[in-house]
């Protein structure tokens, strides 16, 4: 049978793109696409799909924390990074946030296939333009263990879940009235989870907000 997947990139073109990749293998069905993150956490629940393959920078809520979202409700659920940033920041945070995978979107197609067969065999796969760098960060920190890197933790890390979600539609241009709307809350709830993130992350006003959002990869720069 083979491994059922879903593809989550907020461009049409990238999610086709992998499609007809993976369609060339006999051992891969794309399930389901998915543009945005809460449509990405909708299409799991009802397709249960094997793998989902995620992007970082996703429309609503970015793919970290619908990664999160997922394994809560899906444990068995493998996820695959699929996205452009390299940086160590990024990989570990998705490591330690439970990706079977971290592959960058210029990756050769066989390591797209491995990567699927290591996240099925409950392996993690990564890919082999960032291997070099997280194991230097791996003997910086003396124990080869990604979970033990808290300390070099973004302060992105300490935020709740709500908080996240308000700083990423934040950035994403969303009036005080829209984001209220968006999450069920009320504006005063908006306002209050808007002077946590600047007390937090040690920023003032909204537009630092959204220069942090851009730098940690919640948003992309042209958003």
């Amino acid at each position: 049978m083979p491994l059922r997947i879903l593809l989550a990139d907020d461009h049409h073109l990238v999610r086709a793109g992998i499609r007809a990749l993976l369609e060339q293998f006999p051992d891969y069905e794309v399930v389901g696409e998915a543009a945005s993150g809460n449509e990405a956490i909708r299409l799991t629940e009802t397709l249960e799909p094997d793998i989902v393959m995620l992007d970082i920078a996703m429309p609503e809520l970015n793919g970290l924390e619908v990664m999160a979202s997922i394994l809560k409700a899906f444990p068995r659920t493998r996820i695959i990074i699929l996205t452009m940033y390299s940086t160590e920041a990024y990989v570990l945070r998705a490591l330690r946030g439970g990706a079977s995978g971290y592959l960058l979107k210029g990756s050769f197609v066989s390591e797209l296939d491995l990567a699927l067969k290591a996240a099925a065999r409950g392996e993690t796969f990564v890919s082999s333009n960032v291997t070099h760098s997280l194991l230097d960060v791996l003997k910086r920190d003396h124990s080869g263990h990604f979970q033990n890197l808290a300390s070099q933790a973004d302060p992105y890390d300490r935020l709740t879940s709500r908080q996240r979600q308000v700083l990423q539609l934040i950035a994403e241009g969303y009036t005080t009235k829209e984001i209220a709307e968006k999450m069920a809350i009320s504006t005063k709830t908006v306002k209050t989870y808007r002077v946590q993130l600047m007390q937090e992350l040690g920023i003032h006003g909204v537009a630092g907000l959204v220069r942090y959002a851009i730098r940690v990869g919640i948003v992309k720069a042209d958003d």
